[in-house]
């Protein structure tokens, strides 16, 4: 989620340090393995909606059995009103939808640490969305941080266009099944990012209760659009269920908890240590990638790295500061 709680009810629920540091490291194998995971698991004519579908609906159980955990469910669902969940969730919800079928594209047509570094662009366009929607401004540092980014991702693109050897024969194909899709699910994420926090500050929901309320609302556009898709068209001719195997769960639950996780880490955690733990990210899926690929990162992801850990550092580290305020 793109939104933290209010300070009042952050304290009330706050949870011990060990729980915080379990959400921290959780998350950052999560989001280092996700990539390397969904390859190795997903075969290449997996159909992609069913993916998606899945990991919505594992969402929602997680969240459900979390507000079940602390007691709150029945109080959540007794406040519950269509209108609201349509007004908080409804166009979030539609917009990460896309974005995940995105994701699921490139990540079978991408380098793993190549698709998480350009992942991070979402940090650009979430500053962008959130001064746009929500007027927040950022630092002449912040600023420095988000060229440092652009930078990266040029090298990325570059690279990746380039590369000898793709499996899926020419810099095209790449460019058009790997770099453009994480590149615009990036931009949607912070899209969605930043409408989330703008419908948090206003609706007051929780992580949990937006999680599925976005998650059911994403599913019902997802089921909507495959009655004319391509994805639809699939899953008529071959089931559901088309080359899934035992494994291909694995990926889906691990995406289903890292979304729960993402709301915690920034409810209980806050930005500037949910950066740190972006840039760990990187460093496990270059590490996994190479203990279980064999596959040292290119030259154009090495110059990149340190651009992006750099940036997501200084962006988090050097917030913008109203001075008529602090004086």
């Amino acid at each position: 989620m793109g939104s933290s709680s209010t300070p009042a009810a952050a304290a009330a629920a706050a949870p011990s340090r060990r729980k915080v540091a379990l959400y921290l490291a959780l998350l950052t194998l999560q989001y280092g393995a996700q990539p390397l995971i969904s390859k190795r698991f997903v075969r290449q004519d997996t159909i992609v909606t069913s993916l998606v579908l899945a990991t919505e609906a594992a969402k929602v159980i997680c969240a459900i059995i979390l507000l079940i955990a602390e007691g709150s469910l029945r109080k959540q669902f007794s406040n519950w009103t269509l209108t609201g969940s349509l007004t908080a969730s409804g166009l979030p919800a539609a917009i990460y939808a896309l974005q995940n079928s995105l994701l699921q594209v490139s990540y079978k047509n991408l380098d793993s640490l190549t698709f998480s570094i350009l992942n991070q662009t979402k940090l650009l366009w979430t500053a962008f969305f959130t001064f746009l929607i929500l007027g927040q401004k950022q630092s002449s540092r912040q600023i420095l941080a988000l060229a440092l980014l652009i930078g990266a991702a040029v090298l990325l693109s570059v690279g990746e266009s380039t590369s000898k050897g793709s499996k899926s024969g020419g810099s095209d194909y790449i460019l058009l099944y790997g770099i453009i899709p994480v590149t615009v699910a990036s931009m949607l994420s912070g899209l969605a990012s930043s409408l989330c926090q703008w419908a948090s500050q206003v609706k007051k929901h929780t992580s949990y209760m937006m999680t599925i309320e976005m998650s059911f609302i994403g599913s019902m556009c997802l089921l909507a659009s495959t009655y004319r898709s391509p994805d639809g068209e699939a899953i008529r001719k071959y089931g559901f269920f088309h080359e899934w195997t035992f494994w291909t769960v694995v990926p889906v639950l691990m995406n289903a908890v890292g979304g729960i996780l993402v709301g915690l880490v920034t409810t209980y955690a806050g930005g500037v240590r949910k950066g740190f733990v972006i840039v760990s990210a990187l460093l496990v899926t270059a590490l996994l990638q190479f203990v279980f690929d064999g596959k040292p990162p290119s030259l154009y992801c090495l110059m990149a790295l340190p651009l992006v850990a750099t940036s997501i550092f200084i962006y988090q580290k050097y917030p913008y500061v109203d001075r008529k305020k602090k004086d």
